[in-house]
């Protein structure tokens, strides 16, 4: 099966050429197969082999959500898929699989954005449109992924985040719906399905569950029989006494954003509680439940509430969800985070000086806002491997194949919005703002340096209380090995425990 994410992440400008080298040729006689433009992000080029088919699929990424995707016939030739531009394309047997990030209309219907269509290909390139709609999207609903099995496509929604599973046969000539019969999927868990062979050859798939408080399990399964458990991670951190619960807050615009929270059985609601708020919010990037042996151990187990925070940006409820906060938009996925930690507040989970928030990226850009546009709200900041200023951000590294995600700063229109609030432009020496720690690498070769560079001198220039950690190894991932992870994260948890008050 050959299949592009529905969700691609911030992507570094990649390849422009792809060429077909032989075994035994010299490398500089491989023959080019296809050119993309200078101001493309990449080129990619995949062999599959699907049901017995070799195919040659060429993905020409315009930008990080538009691509262009060319199959290559048995002479070489290379044929476009007529699609739209922000459409993913796959295949799956003999069937042509399009994932949409806006309506399309085509053949006398409209297909709505978040869908996931199927069509015979062959039929397809011979110019029909007969489409079969194998992921309808709803208001709560997203797609999250499919797995294409030796005679099915198991289907894996999100239902206001919690993983439902599908599954789609053939019928007669046609796909048909029929329930799927799998492992009991927890309901505040992930869970994601796998084919054992990805060529297509069998029936079998792997499953793996993970929540906040469970650890991995990886299961083996074929359609049609529930999945056996082969395998459980171990525990990191004793979950007794913690339960984990999903809230809805109410943005600025009145949108319901929703945020899991973990915390200690039948917790006393006085506003005392230390709670770390983690937040993203780019990119058509989900945060789903998940296993974290780091903030378990040293933050839910001795007591303090962690927060995921799951606000516009992301992919949660499909690429309207992520589209609700590009470019001229942003600020609704700042106003999404606000809300979730003005409903802490409200519940009396917690109060500011007890309330801290973390994230990395863009993740850091968010921390960034949250800093300088509601320094009163919070206690203490990790901001990591951050964007901060918005006015020079695509002149540095990747920064030009984020410009559909953020706008444009030489662009009039778009500096306008950067510009209320890009962070580094709008930090004041008179604000009282909350204690914050900056950390980045030298060596992040994605976000560069340079923004927490410059961040926290004009801080310290200004005679704000910060602390600044650069680690000279690692990339955009702060580390290179598990030392230096444990190294960083306790940096991180050590700070936030002295400033919100966890023992």
């Amino acid at each position: 099966m050959a299949w592009r994410s529905p969700r691609p992440r911030a992507r570094s400008p990649g390849r422009r050429f792809a060429k077909e080298w032989k075994r035994g040729t010299k490398l500089a006689g491989a023959a080019t197969v296809f050119e993309g433009k200078p101001s493309d992000v990449g080129v990619d080029i995949t062999r599959v082999w699907d049901h017995g088919r070799a195919r040659d699929i060429v993905t020409r990424e315009i930008t990080t959500f538009t691509s262009e995707t060319f199959l290559r016939d048995k002479d070489g030739k290379l044929g476009k898929l007529d699609l739209p531009l922000d459409a993913s394309a796959g295949t799956w047997d003999d069937q042509l699989l399009v994932t949409l990030r806006s309506d399309w209309t085509i053949g006398g219907k409209t297909w709505p954005k978040g869908a996931l269509l199927a069509a015979p290909l062959d039929g397809f390139l011979a110019g029909k449109r007969d489409f079969t709609m194998l992921f309808e999207p709803a208001a709560t609903k997203s797609l999250d992924s499919i797995a294409g099995l030796k005679t099915a496509i198991v289907v894996n929604e999100l239902d206001d985040i919690h993983n439902k599973l599908y599954v789609w046969t053939r019928g007669k000539a046609v796909l048909t719906h029929k329930s799927f019969a799998a492992a009991r999927i927890g309901a505040l868990d992930t869970t994601a399905v796998w084919p054992v062979d990805i060529d297509g050859q069998t029936d079998e798939y792997w499953m793996t569950t993970s929540g906040f408080l469970t650890p991995s399990t990886l299961l083996l399964g074929a359609l049609g029989k529930p999945a056996t458990p082969i395998k459980n991670s171990p525990a990191f951190f004793d979950a007794r006494g913690l339960v984990v619960e999903q809230h809805f807050a109410t943005s600025r615009d009145g949108t319901r954003v929703p945020y899991f929270q973990i915390s200690r059985d039948k917790l006393t609601l006085d506003g005392s509680h230390p709670t770390l708020l983690y937040g993203y919010g780019g990119f058509e990037v989900s945060l789903t439940p998940g296993y974290d042996a780091i903030s378990g151990a040293v933050w839910e187990e001795r007591g303090g509430v962690y927060v995921l925070a799951n606000i516009r940006g992301g992919a949660e409820y499909g690429p309207a969800w992520h589209q609700a906060a590009l470019t001229h938009n942003r600020q609704r996925a700042y106003d999404d985070f606000i809300a979730i930690a003005e409903d802490l507040i409200a519940r009396k989970v917690t109060s500011t000086p007890h309330l801290g928030i973390q994230g990395g990226s863009n993740g850091g850009l968010l921390m960034g806002v949250m800093l300088t546009e509601r320094p009163d709200l919070f206690g203490a900041i990790v901001c990591q491997s951050p964007l901060l200023d918005m006015k020079r951000y695509h002149k540095l590294l990747a920064g030009a194949s984020w410009m559909e995600e953020y706008g444009d700063p030489d662009k009039p229109d778009d500096w306008a919005v950067l510009a209320k609030y890009s962070p580094y432009q709008n930090v004041h020496k008179g604000t009282k703002y909350p204690r914050t720690l900056f950390t980045t690498t030298t060596r992040d070769d994605r976000v560069h340096p340079g923004h927490a560079r410059k961040m926290a001198a004009r801080m310290l220039e200004q005679g704000h209380d910060i602390l600044y950690y650069e680690n000279i190894e690692g990339g955009h991932g702060a580390a290179v090995n598990n030392e230096q992870v444990a190294h960083v994260s306790a940096l991180a948890y050590t700070f936030l425990a002295k400033q919100l008050g966890l023992n």
